[in-house]
């Protein structure tokens, strides 16, 4: 494989054409990225990233006719290896959890996040996800506080009592595979172990949307050393 090969194709989306061009120029000087290229509205980047294989894709959130969050639902879906990041303006609640939901590995805000783009970048190829600074603490208070949904004993008894472990110290805001190994007395490669068999078996992609799927069925209300069994 050529280094160019190896390079982490990027697809710039937002109907802003100044915006598209200063994202352009700075991803160009990068070192291991590569524009794979540019739409302006939701239709022309799933189109654009199923033609150009993106990896990443930097997805503007409010466009005419198609939102972000809504391109961002059909190219995950088409596509579960490639990663979605958010670049917007908008810091609602809402909105963030509406993105995570839709597959979005990334929620940066325009303006704030700027120095984080090319490490998120390459972090999201990676299979990281990462939430503004701005955003994630409303971020882990809504998962908190969050209901559990109608359907949480099924969902739930899909998982071992190990893994809903790892999953209540996730949903409660406890991110760090390492503080999550010492909060459990366990190895960190058992935690990554049990964090990839909970992804597996729930049809998720990634550690955020493992979150806020444990937050949503009442997860982080549970003391993880109380979990014996979940039959």
């Amino acid at each position: 494989m050529t280094a160019a090969a190896a390079d982490i194709g990027v697809l710039i989306v937002d109907d802003n054409r100044t915006v598209r061009r200063g994202i352009r120029l700075r991803l160009e000087n990068a070192s291991g990225i590569r524009v794979a290229g540019e739409a302006a509205n939701g239709p022309d980047a799933i189109v654009r990233a199923r033609a150009e294989n993106a990896d990443v894709v930097l997805m503007d959130l409010h466009m005419p006719g198609m939102s972000g969050i809504e391109a961002t639902r059909i190219i995950t879906a088409e596509n579960p290896g490639c990663r979605v990041i958010l670049l917007t303006s908008e810091v609602s609640d809402a909105f963030v959890l509406d993105a995570l939901e839709a597959g979005a590995s990334g929620y940066l805000l325009k303006g704030h996040d700027s120095d984080q783009l090319l490490p998120v970048i390459r972090g999201a190829a990676a299979g990281t996800a990462t939430i503004s600074p701005r955003v994630a603490p409303r971020l882990i208070r809504e998962l908190r506080e969050a209901r559990p949904l109608p359907a949480a004993p099924d969902e739930v008894s899909l998982l071992t009592a190990a893994e809903t472990r790892v999953v209540a110290l996730l949903s409660s805001g406890v991110t760090a595979t390492e503080e999550i190994a010492r909060h459990l007395s366990v190895s960190i490669n058992t935690v990554r172990s049990q964090t990839a068999s909970a992804l597996r078996k729930l049809g998720l992609s990634d550690r955020t949307q493992l979150a806020l799927w444990g937050a949503r069925n009442g997860l982080q209300r549970r003391d993880p050393s109380s979990i014996r069994t979940n039959s």
